[in-house]
């Protein structure tokens, strides 16, 4: 019969120890580092603004005031599902934009609903399309917005579409490219636009983003208006080129609708961008 020792027994001790110890990691990690796909949203579930709250977040209150005249607009995805757009227009909203696409995949099913409810209690309105630059060209995304809710008519009641390109919410910031390849790419997406509608298209960015992704590009600023995210009191800096900005979306936490607006501007001026 053998009779295990005092060092014996402690190693045991040890060792049993060592792998519980051992199991329980594995069980917190697998609980407290959730997988890749887990930290990926679904695709078609971005939104304008979407990945400028997620890597800016909010820098400061909402403007108390302004010394220009400004008018307040909205701007809604599928998130917002059915909007109430009476409510909105009577705490005055004046204008609104809509997802209509994303890549050269996806059509929010809310798309007719929110665009013409818009429309229907007053409002000016038009519509953007949400960028992925790594999924397919800028020509080929611009065909799918126009044809898919992102087109323009002269009737004093219909924006030029946007283009949002920002922070991309399913990997690389950049989507892959280079500053180059990214200027070429809204260049052709912009150019496609122009020649399916006759109006130039906007551009929906971060001051942040643009600088990190195009360096800074200034090219486009002479013949797009620029509407500028910033969650903060004041516009802040704008790209390269700019020297005002068209739209603001100055908060994601508004009454009714969360993301918030202002036109540069007063109505008058968003009529004349509705009829270029």
């Amino acid at each position: 019969m053998h009779i295990p020792t005092a060092a014996a027994s402690g190693r045991s001790r040890l060792l049993t120890s060592g792998v519980l110890l051992a199991a329980l990691s594995l069980v917190l990690t697998a609980h407290a580092v959730p997988s890749s796909a887990d930290d990926v949203p679904d695709r078609g579930s971005a939104y304008m603004g979407s990945g400028v709250l997620a890597h800016e977040g909010v820098l400061g209150p909402p403007p108390a005031g302004t010394r220009v005249t400004q008018t307040e607009g909205v701007d809604v995805s599928s998130h917002q599902g059915e909007v109430a757009w009476t409510t909105l227009w009577n705490s005055g909203v004046k204008w609104a934009y809509v997802k209509a696409t994303e890549g050269t995949y996806y059509r929010n099913p809310y798309h007719a609903q929110q665009y013409n409810g818009a429309y229907d209690v007053g409002m000016i309105r038009g519509a953007y399309h949400f960028a992925t630059p790594d999924t397919a060209g800028g020509a080929a995304q611009a065909d799918y917005f126009v044809d898919r809710g992102g087109a323009w008519s002269k009737d004093g009641k219909t924006l030029p579409g946007v283009l949002d390109i920002e922070y991309n919410p399913y990997g690389n910031t950049c989507y892959g490219k280079t500053h180059s390849q990214m200027v070429s790419w809204i260049r052709d997406f912009l150019d496609r636009y122009k020649a399916r509608t006759g109006r130039n298209a906007v551009i929906y960015t971060s001051t942040n983003w643009w600088q990190q992704c195009t360096g800074d590009y200034s090219g486009f600023a002479s013949t797009t208006p620029l509407w500028i995210a910033r969650y903060a009191s004041t516009v802040g800096p704008l790209p390269a080129g700019w020297t005002y900005h068209t739209m603001w979306q100055y908060t994601s936490t508004g009454p009714t609708v969360g993301d918030h607006d202002k036109f540069n501007g007063a109505l008058d001026r968003v009529k004349e961008l509705a009829n270029g």
